[in-house]
Parts: C-alpha cells; structure tokens; sequence
C-alpha cells in the first residue's frame, strides 16, 4: 500500500536509542514479545531516540496538566525489521484478515533505508491512556484494531454522554497532549505518534525525517 511520507528524504542526525524512564510507564508484559516476537537477547524494547523521549516526557506533563489523575501508556516503541516481519505474518493469519488489511496497518518491513518502517527508527510509539497506578482507559477499540475503527476521529459524530462519546474524548485527550508536545499522529491510528520520521515530516510540512533505521546496542 503507498505511503505518501515514503518519498521524503531523511537526513540522520545520529541521535541515541535511550530505554524509557521509570516515570513513563510500560505496558506489561510487552505485546509482542508475549506472543513470541523476536527482539534481541537482552534488549529493551521500551526504547526511543533520545529527542522523541524527551518530547515524551513533554507530552505526559501536558497531558496531566489536563487532566491530572492520567498518565501515559507507552505499548510498544522501537521495533526491529524481524519484529515487524513477524507482526505481519502473526496478523495475516489472524481469522477475518486480509492482504490489504493487514498492509494498512503494518508498514512493510522494508530493508531499503530510504523506506525504513517508523518503528524500525526509534522515532515512532504506540500507546494509550490509563489511570495512575490503576487500569488503562477503554479507548473505543484496541491497539492494532482493523478497518475504520482505528481511526483517531471514529466516535466524533458520537453523543458527548454515550459511551463512544466518552471514547472520543479521551482520544482527544491524548492526541492534544502529544500534538502539544510535537508529535503527529497518524491519520488512521488513533494510538499511533512519531516525532523525526517520515511521517512526521510528512504530516507538519517539513522538507526531510531526522531519523532513518537505527540498531539497539
């Protein structure tokens, strides 16, 4: 499926991965390491560059400056190719999915550095919302959901007292809160944010990505 972020040129600023902080908190166990996804021995997948995590942080002060009671659930961050390799196939052979379904949500795990899969550049997360210390908010649909519910705008046209209507709302809540800390949300994943990548430059206007493909070490 074409992606129109993918002809934008990236120019590297070599920036590191850094694993989360602690006041950032994780989804546990991680996804897709729990369905047995192939990260590197004795790495972290809860890893981002160094400027996205920062923007991060940014992104959760303004989001409790909102609403105060929240925090940010981070569900998956830097993805190497055999991960999302294996998402792929994992999802293709869920029951109901298709080829063209399945290619709208995950990014070919493409080895061409000028065409890198956002997570594959550290640049780009997954995530929700969730009380301090307690349960994530229903958001209206899972992460990784198929077809038209993922969109960040499903429940708009929803009455404000439903129960989709509250699901807007705390999509918004977590959209304002990473828009104001930079970030650009993709347009058909409500869970979906990226600061640096193709994407990103694609969604603000800017002429080239900051962040190509990068390793953990």
């Amino acid at each position: 499926m074409p992606r129109p972020w993918s002809p934008l040129p990236i120019h590297e600023c070599c920036e590191p991965l850094l694993v989360l902080p602690p006041s950032l908190r994780r989804w546990q166990p991680h996804p897709y390491g729990q369905l047995g996804a192939p990260y590197p021995e004795g790495v972290d997948p809860y890893q981002l560059r160094q400027g996205v995590t920062l923007r991060l942080l940014r992104a959760q002060r303004l989001l409790q400056a909102l609403q105060p009671q929240l925090q940010l659930l981070i569900f998956d961050a830097w993805r190497p190719l055999a991960v999302q390799q294996f998402m792929v196939d994992y999802s293709l052979a869920l029951p109901g999915a298709s080829q063209e379904s399945v290619a709208a949500l995950w990014a070919p795990p493409s080895s061409d550095p000028l065409t890198p899969p956002p997570h594959s550049t550290g640049a780009a997360l997954d995530l929700s919302l969730a009380w301090i210390g307690g349960e994530p908010l229903a958001m209206g649909g899972e992460i990784d959901a198929l077809g038209p519910i993922a969109e960040p705008d499903h429940f708009s046209q929803a009455s404000p007292e439903s129960a989709e209507g509250q699901w807007h709302q705390q999509r918004r809540w977590l959209a304002e809160a990473m828009g104001r800390a930079g970030f650009a949300q993709h347009p058909g994943e409500w869970w979906h944010f990226s600061w640096g990548d193709q994407l990103w430059a694609w969604r603000c206007g800017q002429r080239w990505a900051r962040y190509g493909r990068v390793q953990a070490v």
